[in-house]
Order: C-alpha cells, then structure tokens, then sequence
C-alpha cells in the first residue's frame, strides 16, 4: 500500500479503522489492515472524512474590497462596485489573488470547487481564461469545476449570447446563469438551458437573491428542468426569496424542487450581509430556508460564495467558519439538526457536482482530511486543525508549519 491512516474514526457509531490508499483510490477499510505501507499515519482516534466540496465560490473576485468598498452593503452597490472594478482586473492580478484563495481552499480541507467565473464586454474573457488556467496547474491539489457566469446578464448586453457560447467553447464545465439580472428572466433561463443542451452540461444559477417573493423564477426553473429531463443536474445559489414565503405556499415549491432534482447552495456569509439591508427593526436573516429544503427532501448544500470583496467583506475559504456561521443563522443547532450540517459540506454539494468517485469507501479517490478531533459529530464544533489533507492519495497539506505542501 501507498498509505495506510491507523486507527481513525469515521463513524462515531463504530469502532476505530484502518483506511489504506493504493494507486490514488481507497484500497481497503476494516478494523486492522496487515502488512505495511510506504507511508503509514498514526491516527490515534482523530477524525477522517472525505475533502470538503465548495460548491460555489467567485476566484476572481476575491481580496479586492480595500480597492473600492460597497458602503451601503446592499446588493445592488456590490454589483455596481465589482462592475466599476472588473476592467481594471489584469490576467497577473486575478492569477495571484485566486491562487491565494486556491491556497488556502486546499490547506482548509476542500478538495473540490465549483468556480463562478465572469466575463462580459467590458472586461473580456479575462477572468474566464485565468480560471480555466489555474484548472489545469492545480489539478494536482483540487478539482476546480469552470462555470461560464454572466453577472451582468445576457439578454440586455449587446454581444453576451455569443460571448456565453465561446465561453462553453473554450471549456467551462457548467452553464451559469443570473435570472434577476437581465431584461427577461424567463428567455435568461431558456437560453441557459438551450446552451446547456447544446453541449451537455450541468447548470448552476444565482437564483432569486431577494428579501421578498415577489420576482421569483424559480418554479419556471424547477418546471424547465423536468420538462427538458435535467433532473439532478441543476444548482441554484442564493434562493433567499424562498425563504419570504408564507409555508402553505413554500411547501408546494419545495416539492417541485425535490421533484426537479434540484440542489440549493445555501451561501450565508453573503446573503446575512447583503440582506434585510432596508429593515429598520426585527431585522430578517434573508437565508433561503434550509431546513424546510432539508426535511422537504432537497439536496442542500453550504457554501462561500465570495471572499472579501463588496458582496462579502471577510472571509478565509474555509467552509467550518461557514457552517458554525450556518449554526445559529439557519437554526441547525439542535442536535438532530447538527447531525445533518457535515454532509453540507462534503457529501452534499459531491452530488450536486455529480462528483462520481468521492466518498469515504472502497474504489473512491482518496481526496481524505485528516483532523485533530476523536468525534465525527465535533468536526463542525470543534474548528478542529486540518492535520493532513491528500489529493488522490497524494498529501497536498499539512498543519505542522500552516502550509500547502508542493506548490
């Protein structure tokens, strides 16, 4: 064997394990493997889980908000300030900030990322290009999944349609899409579809991002997955409108999500500072909700969305600061709903990437952390430190000096 993890804790419902790693893949799990490896890892009872899957996350925008700051907080002043910065943004800019997030993504745990990556007119493909770029250079340390994002829109640009087909061309892995941001929402979404068909690819969209219910299109999204037969292959993020409605109204939409196969990326660092932004008291939480998704049978997920920039003015990239965050926010501090809140961060957005081979079982890439915690159910609780972080068997981090290892 390449590697073997010795007495770990994978389920706090069953004795300790041995893990062995052979090839890249997780060769064998059992109480005690015999023989040796090349490398074998004393677990001592620590935690070990599959890597952490961020499921939605701007690169390119990240570490920008000292540059031109969003003083009203609100939504509509993020846009503005990131559209007034993206000509501004050179190809070495945008590589050195998002390897910085890159960086820490890996030495916090997450082995894949599904990246929004924007372009329009005014500022070209030059975020696109330099995401799909560090696709290929990081590959070695974690999966990055391209989504061709329109933040401005599509419809209302003159030349966006095309821009959007060249973006599929030159290799973005998912269509992405921002119904509330253009002229039409509606012919927004079928063209998204459309071109998701024409080169068979899944769809992620910023969906519905409001304090109230009254624009939204997400059951015209639910009702176009299932008539064009893309069940469980469409995320949405944000969907804090969801979360105005009164419940004899939510409960007939979250089933037509459930029926739809369709995943929400809960993104609560961004939408708790963007939001309720013009209430004078009682102040909403403007979250979709996600535990009514949860119980209703939606696949939901927990995710950063933006790290220090006008929508989001903090952040590290590690999705435990997002779950503790999520604890209070979304009610998931009970102990039944505590139970739920890791599979939000690994085996939850794993299947709203369609990630086919990760897990914690035999055959499964070894993407595995490692982590100074002897209980599954403390991993959220405990912000315990990422002992040791492997990339298809390959240790990509460590904590022992606080840094990424070989790049």
């Amino acid at each position: 064997m390449d590697l073997i993890f010795r007495s770990v804790r994978i389920d706090d419902a069953q004795p300790l394990q041995d893990v062995a790693v052979q090839g890249g893949r997780i060769a064998a799990i059992a109480p005690a493997i015999a023989g040796q490896a090349r490398q074998e890892v004393q677990g001592n009872g620590k935690v070990l889980i599959p890597g952490f899957v961020e499921g939605h996350l701007h690169l390119e925008k990240a570490h920008v908000m000292h540059r031109k700051a969003n003083r009203s907080g609100t939504l509509q002043e993020a846009i503005a300030v990131t559209a007034a910065l993206k000509p501004s943004l050179t190809r070495d800019d945008i590589l050195a900030r998002s390897t910085q997030v890159l960086r820490a993504l890996v030495q916090a745990g997450s082995t894949h990322v599904r990246a929004h990556a924007e372009f329009d007119p005014a500022q070209g493909f030059t975020g696109l290009d330099v995401v799909l770029e560090l696709r290929e250079s990081f590959r070695d340390f974690i999966d990055i999944q391209v989504v061709a994002f329109p933040q401005e829109g599509i419809l209302k640009l003159p030349g966006m349609q095309d821009m959007m087909v060249q973006a599929m061309e030159k290799g973005a892995d998912v269509v992405g899409g921002i119904p509330y941001n253009d002229s039409s929402p509606h012919e927004h979404i079928d063209f998204v579809f459309d071109l998701a068909k024409r080169f068979g690819k899944d769809i992620d969209l910023h969906q519905d991002f409001a304090d109230d219910a009254e624009r939204m299109s997400i059951e015209y999204v639910a009702r176009k997955t299932i008539a064009e037969g893309y069940q469980g292959r469409v995320s949405v993020g944000h969907l804090t409108s969801l979360g105005a409605v009164a419940p004899e109204r939510q409960a007939p939409i979250i089933a037509l999500l459930r029926e739809a196969g369709i995943s929400v990326m809960c993104l609560p660092a961004t939408d708790l500072h963007l939001g309720a932004r013009g209430d004078s008291h009682n102040v909403r939480r403007t979250l979709t909700p996600v535990r009514a998704l949860r119980d209703g049978g939606v696949n939901v997920c927990l995710a950063t969305n933006n790290i220090r920039n006008a929508f989001t003015p903090y952040g590290t990239g590690d999705l435990l600061n997002i779950a503790q965050l999520a604890l209070p926010a979304c009610h998931l501090g009970g102990a039944d709903d505590q139970a739920t809140l890791l599979s939000m961060l690994t085996t939850a957005p794993a299947k709203a990437l369609g990630l086919q081979d990760y897990g914690l079982a035999v055959g499964k890439h070894a993407d595995l952390v490692l982590l100074d915690t002897r209980a599954v159910s403390d991993v959220v609780l405990d912000l315990p430190a990422r002992l040791m972080v492997l990339k298809r068997g390959r240790v990509v981090a460590t904590c022992e000096h606080r840094r990424s290892v070989g790049f």
